[in-house]
């Protein structure tokens, strides 16, 4: 059950990830207050949030937002697995 729904979110990940998206709960470590990364679409939303821990950001509580409204949002623990799977493949259109 768990593996068939990674694989839904994993494809429903690649078909979006030219598309919006919003990250919530990224806390800069420099002065202690929320950040709200604006990223261009999914992919680098993404990209952001795995590798935001090395450029100083707490991302434990993060979200990534996208898609239509009821699609379920992404944590941290899902943007390195999404990362670490698919690498420079979500930043391409």
């Amino acid at each position: 059950m768990l593996l068939a729904m990674e694989n839904a979110i994993s494809t429903t990940v690649l078909a979006g990830r030219s598309g919006n998206a919003e990250i919530v709960g990224v806390v800069d470590l420099t002065n202690k207050t929320e950040s709200r990364p604006i990223p261009s679409n999914l992919g680098m939303a993404i990209q952001f949030v795995a590798n935001a821990s090395v450029l100083g950001y707490d991302v434990r509580s993060a979200m990534v937002f996208y898609g239509e409204p009821g699609t379920p949002s992404l944590r941290a623990t899902d943007c390195d697995r999404l990362w670490a799977q698919f690498g420079g493949a979500l930043l391409r259109p």
